[in-house]
């Protein structure tokens, strides 16, 4: 499906293996590493990633980062923090689409042409899968709109639920 003159593709995989220039890592505040994608791309991507985040001395909720990506196939990690559900004070919805849209920004300030997202807050942050596809959409339309090198976005899950979910919502 296209979305302005972006390529997204929904896809069911392990975003450690994506060859595009840029994933997404759904990190935590002090970007040193943690349980699901931060732990995978952290251990797979090697110390690089590491000693480069420890620069950044955190990132805040719905802002985003930039690394190497270490032995990952990819050139570049962001690393972005989605909203803990229910603990934001009802700003979850604002912080979610910030962190999809600040890792957008970012990677066009890199002139990059294509990333790959996970579903940012749906494991551990417990953000509801179908409230959270319609806040990425949300986030990518309006994205879409402002002059941008990306072209391709592919959107990453690691379920069988959570790929329905997008694809049905985005068809």
């Amino acid at each position: 499906m296209r979305i302005g003159d972006i390529n997204i593709n929904i896809k069911m995989g392990d975003i450690t293996e994506e060859k595009v220039d840029a994933i997404v890592n759904a990190a935590n505040n002090t970007l040193l590493g943690g349980g699901g994608v931060d732990g995978a791309i952290h251990k797979k991507g090697g110390p690089a990633i590491l000693e480069q985040c420890k620069k950044h001395s955190g990132c805040p909720t719905g802002e985003a980062k930039i690394t190497t990506a270490g032995n990952l196939p990819c050139k570049y990690v962001i690393h972005t923090v989605g909203p803990m559900y229910g603990r934001s004070d009802s700003m979850e919805e604002v912080l979610l689409y910030n962190a999809y849209t600040n890792s957008l920004k970012l990677a066009a300030e890199y002139n990059l042409k294509s990333i790959s997202f996970p579903s940012i807050s749906t494991g551990a942050y417990g953000y509801p899968i179908d409230e959270a596809v319609e806040v990425v959409k949300r986030a990518i339309e309006d994205f879409s709109r402002n002059e941008s090198t990306i072209r391709e976005i592919n959107l990453i899950l690691f379920s069988n639920y959570n790929f329905k979910i997008y694809s049905d919502y985005f068809e």
